[in-house]
């Protein structure tokens, strides 16, 4: 069910660093528009969502239909990933996922079907943290893309 999941998860965890600290400080800073996230700022929004559905992942396992959501916008701007050093952005997204990977990797098959509401709708946590490695891969997409 997330065997898929957590595969695709280790790669990147085991790969994309190492990818991510060759790319100069000035690099991962640079804004494509001003209203466009730099790559840090991506990244810091990979965080966000690692710290949001690290509760998901947790507390859906044992609180009656919790509703965990955030507006990604207002995180990034008071995250200051901007004015951060990137090797500093990259280690902390790096070991918040292999904590993340930890805690998928032992989560009972039975608390995979609980529901979590993420804004209007009730969502499983199978569905969510599929859903969270699909979020990686995209905006990792996009940090490869400019």
């Amino acid at each position: 069910m997330i065997e898929r999941a957590i595969n695709r998860l280790n790669f990147i965890i085991d790969k994309v660093p190492n990818i991510l600290s060759e790319i100069s400080e000035e690099n991962m800073s640079v804004k494509p528009l001003p209203t466009k996230w730099s790559k840090k700022e991506i990244i810091g929004d990979l965080i966000h969502s690692a710290t949001n559905n690290h509760q998901r992942f947790v507390r859906g396992q044992f609180e009656s239909i919790p509703e965990i959501r955030y507006d990604q916008n207002k995180w990034n701007e008071c995250g200051f990933y901007q004015q951060i050093d990137s090797k500093q952005i990259i280690s902390f997204w790096t070991i918040y996922n292999k904590q993340l990977i930890e805690i998928i990797k032992r989560i009972p098959t039975e608390n995979l079907k609980r529901q979590i509401r993420v804004g209007e709708k009730l969502l499983t946590l199978e569905f969510l943290i599929n859903d969270y490695v699909e979020h990686l891969e995209h905006h990792l997409n996009q940090v490869a893309e400019y």
